[in-house]
């Protein structure tokens, strides 16, 4: 893939709906979450015209902070899966990504909480919240279990907070870094939701 990759979000839809671009603006993943679903529910597309599936990302509990988010493709084969890391989550965003056999292969950590806690705290001022994504942006890096960096996704300079960026750090198997973006994508999801 050609680095860096592009993560922007739809504004104006009922479900979350996300694209994943390389550097020349190609598109590798156009995600969906199914809406007003108690139980998540996220679908990888090869094109933006939703005809294509290549992925299925599952949780395996209803409404669980906890939760284990299966991914599987389209076939229904096994390909890995991300957790969030249950209450060491609260301050700084932990969760563990896992291999089609459910080994830990990698970790994902929020890089500087603050950022996130004075994003969020003035974005509810009234006025100021509008422009929060100018000047607070988020990062996460992708680590192996060994403790190398692999990726770093960061957040960028936003009116209405909808843009990432993914570095890479370490060249991966494709089956890896496949695995490493559908960790990445679940966890923004995840942690948009929260605030």
């Amino acid at each position: 893939m050609n680095y860096p990759l592009q993560l922007s979000f739809k504004l104006m839809a009922i479900a979350q709906q996300l694209s994943l671009r390389d550097a020349s603006g190609q598109l590798i993943f156009y995600v969906k979450q199914k809406a007003f679903k108690l139980k998540e529910a996220v679908t990888v597309f090869a094109d933006a015209e939703q005809q294509q599936p290549l992925y299925y990302i599952n949780a395996n509990k209803i409404l669980d902070f906890s939760a284990n988010y299966q991914f599987t493709d389209r076939n229904g084969a096994p390909a890995g899966s991300i957790r969030r890391q249950g209450m060491r989550s609260i301050w700084r965003a932990s969760y563990d990504i896992y291999d089609e056999r459910n080994n830990h292969v990698m970790s994902i950590k929020e890089e500087n909480p603050w950022s996130k806690v004075f994003d969020s705290l003035l974005g509810e001022v009234p006025l100021v919240g509008m422009f929060t994504g100018f000047f607070f942006h988020p990062s996460y890096l992708v680590s192996a279990t060994n403790g190398q960096p692999i990726m770093r996704l960061q957040k960028e300079r936003a009116f209405f907070e909808g843009k990432f960026h993914i570095e890479q750090l370490a060249q991966l198997q494709p089956v890896d870094e496949t695995r490493t973006l559908l960790a990445l994508i679940m966890m923004v999801l995840l942690e948009r939701a929260r605030g």
